[in-house]
């Protein structure tokens, strides 16, 4: 187990790829539905953009690659293609035994860039929903990653400085935002 020191009054955890094994099935998802508007988007890539929303995704690659594209059409068709494998989705066990090891002990926020019906979907599969004092998705801020907002919105509503915070990440663009909210971060990959 790991042991958090006395200089972090909450923790906040990422969902893809930190709670969720969610990785390889967003891929899935991703290539389906990049694939049939003619998009490429090979897997370093779509590591490199992890913590991004989805619409802001399809505009940079629709962008790059000159191809006209519904970023909203898109990206629900995206989720609706992960959405048909959650219940595939396995949980990250070192990084939610964290979360339980200090539920009721530090407040617990999930702060991701992915959109709430998914994020709450993914907690819900994998058992851990009711270990977070509060969420805060893709729709609660209006820059994201490797903005601080989510991370300093997760800070605001458990009512803690977000000096005093630490954040499990997986992606550079998250420990990117952690570190310009002035949170310390842990890299769970």
């Amino acid at each position: 187990m790991i042991d958090i020191d006395s200089r972090y009054d909450a923790l906040i955890f990422d969902c893809d790829g930190t709670l969720t094994d969610s990785m390889p099935l967003h891929f899935v998802a991703w290539h389906k539905t990049m694939s049939r508007y003619g998009i490429d988007f090979p897997e370093d890539k779509f590591y490199s953009m992890a913590g991004m929303p989805s619409e802001k995704i399809i505009a940079v690659l629709s962008d790059e690659q000159s191809v006209s594209i519904d970023t909203d059409t898109a990206a629900a068709e995206k989720e609706a293609a992960f959405e048909l494998m959650i219940d595939q989705l396995q949980p990250l066990e070192r990084v939610c035994a964290v979360a339980r090891q200090y539920h009721g002990k530090l407040p617990l926020a999930v702060a991701s860039g992915g959109i709430r019906r998914i994020i709450d979907a993914q907690l819900k599969q994998i058992g851990i929903e009711h270990l977070f004092s509060c969420r805060v998705t893709a729709e609660d801020t209006t820059r994201h990653k490797p903005e601080p907002d989510v991370f300093l919105e997760a800070a605001r509503r458990l009512g803690v400085d977000p000096r005093r915070c630490l954040v499990f990440e997986d992606s550079p663009l998250g420990f990117l935002a952690a570190e310009r909210a002035g949170m310390a971060w842990v890299d769970v990959r």
